[in-house]
C-alpha cells in the first residue's frame, strides 16, 4: 500500500488491489458460478464486500496518515471483534474468559492509540477506519462460517472477486487512473505494487482464509491476526518507521486479551 500510494491515490491502489485479485481468479470463476446455487450468489458478493472490498479502501485511506506498524497492530483486534460479533449475532456461547479477554484487549487498544492520554498521532478518524475494517473482517468470518460453509473456498473467492471487477473499474475511471502517464516508471512501480498486493495479499490469502474457516471455524481462522502485527512492524522498521516499546507493550496486552477470549 505504501509503495502504491507513492504515485497513486488510496482509492486507485485499493481498486487495483481488488481488480487484480478478480482478474487472477477469473479462470476459476467460470466453473464456480455453475457450482454455487443462484440464491447464494448475493451472499457471496456480500462476503466479498465485507471481507475485501470495503476494508481495502479503509486500509489505504488510513495508511495515508498512520504507520504500517501501527496499522498492523490495530489489525490484531480482529479476533476480539469476532468474539463480540459471534456472541451478539451468531449464537456463540459467552463465557467469563471471553468477556475478560475483550476487556483486556480494549485496555491495550486504549493505550496503543492514546499514549499519555492523547490520541496517537491525533488521527482518531484514521484509527477508526482500521477498527471498522476489523469489525467487517469479524462479521465476514462469522458469516462465511455460518452461511457459506458448504461452498468451496476457491468458489467463494473467485466468484466474489469476479463480481467486484466492475465496481473497481468504475472507481479507476472516475479517479482518472487511465488518463495517467501509465508508461512512466514511477506509475508502473506503484501499479505493480498494488497488483502484487491484490494477487498475494488478497486473492491467495482470501482462498486460504476461507479454507481455514471451513476446516477450523471462524474464530480460529481470525487468530492468524496474531502474526500480522509482527510482520507489519517488521516491514515498518525496514521502511524507517519508529516502533516504540510502548506500542510493543500495548500489542502484548491486546494479544493477551485475544488469548483469553479464545481460551
Amino acid at each position: 500500500m505504501k509503495i502504491g500510494m507513492e504515485q497513486l491515490s488510496p482509492y486507485e491502489v485499493a481498486a487495483l488491489r481488488i481488480l487484480s485479485a478478480g482478474i487472477v481468479l477469473i479462470p476459476f470463476a467460470f466453473k464456480a458460478f455453475k457450482q454455487i446455487p443462484t440464491n447464494k450468489i448475493g451472499q457471496v458478493l456480500l462476503s466479498g464486500l465485507m471481507g475485501s472490498f470495503i476494508p481495502a479502501f479503509l486500509f489505504c485511506l488510513a495508511e495515508t496518515k498512520l504507520d504500517s506498524a501501527l496499522t498492523g497492530m490495530l489489525n490484531s483486534l480482529t479476533p476480539l471483534c469476532a468474539v463480540i460479533i459471534g456472541t451478539l449475532f451468531f449464537k456463540m456461547r459467552p463465557t467469563v474468559w471471553k468477556f475478560a479477554g475483550i476487556f483486556i484487549g480494549l485496555i491495550g487498544l486504549f493505550f496503543l492509540v492514546s499514549p499519555n492520554g492523547q490520541l496517537h498521532f491525533n488521527n482518531s478518524n484514521y484509527i477508526s477506519l482500521i477498527i471498522l475494517a476489523t469489525i467487517l473482517y469479524a462479521i465476514n468470518a462469522n458469516f462465511v462460517g455460518k452461511s457459506l460453509g458448504g461452498l468451496g473456498p476457491l468458489n467463494i473467492a473467485s466468484v466474489a472477486f469476479a463480481l467486484l471487477i466492475i465496481p473497481c473499474l468504475i472507481v479507476l475511471v472516475s479517479m482518472g487512473y487511465f488518463t495517467r502517464p501509465l508508461g512512466e516508471l514511477s506509475i508502473i512501480k506503484s501499479t505493480v505494487a498494488a497488483c502484487v498486493l491484490g494477487t498475494g495479499g488478497t486473492a491467495i490469502a482470501t482462498i486460504l482464509l476461507y479454507r481455514l474457516i471451513k476446516r477450523a471455524g471462524a474464530l480460529f481462522a481470525t487468530m492468524v491476526t496474531y502474526g500480522i502485527p509482527f510482520v507489519a512492524a517488521g516491514w515498518g522498521v525496514v521502511y524507517g518507521e519508529q516502533v516504540t516499546l510502548l506500542e510493543i507493550g500495548c500489542l502484548g496486552i491486546i494479544l493477551s486479551g485475544v488469548y483469553l477470549a479464545n481460551k
